[in-house]
């Protein structure tokens, strides 16, 4: 997204806000994977490319349109991505606690899914500096059968168990990446009614889908009041900053259509207190943007003006819509890499919010709440 062509002076890469961050920042919303020494859907591909440092970027061309799409530089999900490239990655940033999010750990038998817990617990999270590991989301799917059975298998294994997701994420664009094999899981009677084996256990939801199944999340907030859910990724609106897929975000009036219903269903979220908002997922490829372009970085944000004007739509509304006391940031890395670097999945909601940011609650407070940390 960078523009090659800018001749402006660099920025600092030490903004002043930077000063202003609690001593310890917590990150509630990474991936870790290693499909080289773990069974993932992408081991084969991984040791393919075992020899080579970096996976070539012309190997997304190889990729379908849709996953090219979603993860934007097949590097990043080709290697491994453990505790000490996170912090690498952190760099300026003082991240002293993170939560992990389930990232697609085989789930055949169901029982399986506790595989990602276990191997979780043998990562050296808080050794030599690294970052503590506060929580852990799991997946789980509130239709099975054997949910609850899951779910203790889980506690089980580990006592950072705080919540769950499950993806729900499916597009009407064919070449937009479905992640659930239906279009209105939430509202499915199997769902709603399965999903009370998380709200008796206490844990908390992640609602990550795209932005136009955001109403059929409605029901399930309703239903169960006591349940703490996280909205993901400001609901995913595909092609808000450029086309994706066969048709989505091609046209100006679909972007403005586009807006116009999340902003009305987002609302309609945040009207209900026992929802809260993850600022994150602003780097994902899916969004739209050039697929080429290097990740954006904390000195390039001030020049930075097309990107930062388009996502400040969806950054000032969820801010005004659930305030300060239900907002917190995340990374989302490594699926954000390909297009902001980690500092930068912070600073560009400071661009736009400027004094209305509370980096105290943004970066902290909220998570350490939500998560129970």
């Amino acid at each position: 997204m960078a523009d090659l062509t800018d001749t402006t002076p660099a920025q600092t890469a030490h903004p002043d806000w930077l000063d202003r961050l609690p001593e310890q920042v917590v990150d509630p919303h990474l991936h870790q994977w290693d499909p080289l020494t773990t069974t993932r859907e992408v081991s084969r591909e991984a040791r393919l490319f075992r020899p080579f440092q970096r996976v070539p970027r012309r190997l997304n061309r190889l990729l379908p349109r849709a996953d090219r799409e979603f993860v934007g530089d097949a590097h990043h999900v080709l290697k491994p991505y453990l505790p000490h490239l996170y912090a690498e990655d952190a760099g300026v940033l003082p991240v002293g606690t993170v939560v992990h999010i389930e990232a697609v750990w085989p789930h055949e038998p169901h029982l399986e899914s506790v595989g990602e817990t276990r191997w979780l617990a043998t990562l050296p999270f808080g050794s030599s500096g690294l970052p503590r590991l506060g929580g852990i989301v799991v997946h789980v799917d509130p239709r099975w059968s054997d949910a609850g059975a899951v779910l203790d298998a889980h506690a089980e294994a580990s006592d950072k168990v705080r919540g769950v997701r499950f993806s729900a994420a499916h597009h009407p664009d064919p070449a937009v990446r479905d992640f659930s094999d239906t279009p209105a899981v939430w509202s499915e009677p199997g769902f709603l009614d399965g999903f009370a084996a998380l709200a008796e256990r206490g844990l908390s939801f992640e609602l990550w889908g795209y932005a136009h199944q955001l109403p059929e999340a409605l029901g399930l907030v309703e239903r169960y009041p006591e349940t703490t859910f996280v909205l993901d990724h400001f609901a995913t609106p595909v092609g808000v900053l450029g086309p994706r897929g066969r048709h989505t975000g091609r046209y100006p009036h679909q972007v403005r259509d586009m807006l116009a219903s999340w902003r009305e269903d987002v609302s309609a979220l945040a009207a209900h207190p026992n929802v809260v908002a993850k600022m994150s997922g602003l780097g994902m490829p899916v969004l739209g943007g050039d697929l080429r372009a290097a990740a954006v970085d904390l000195a390039d944000l001030p020049r930075e003006r097309r990107l930062v004007d388009a996502v400040a739509p969806l950054v000032q509304h969820v801010h005004a819509s659930f305030g300060r006391e239900r907002t917190m940031w995340a990374s989302n890395f490594p699926m954000d890499k390909p297009t902001l670097t980690l500092p930068a999945t912070l600073g560009i909601l400071v661009e736009v919010l400027g004094d209305e940011a509370d980096l105290t609650a943004l970066t902290r407070d909220v998570a350490s709440r939500v998560y129970r940390l």
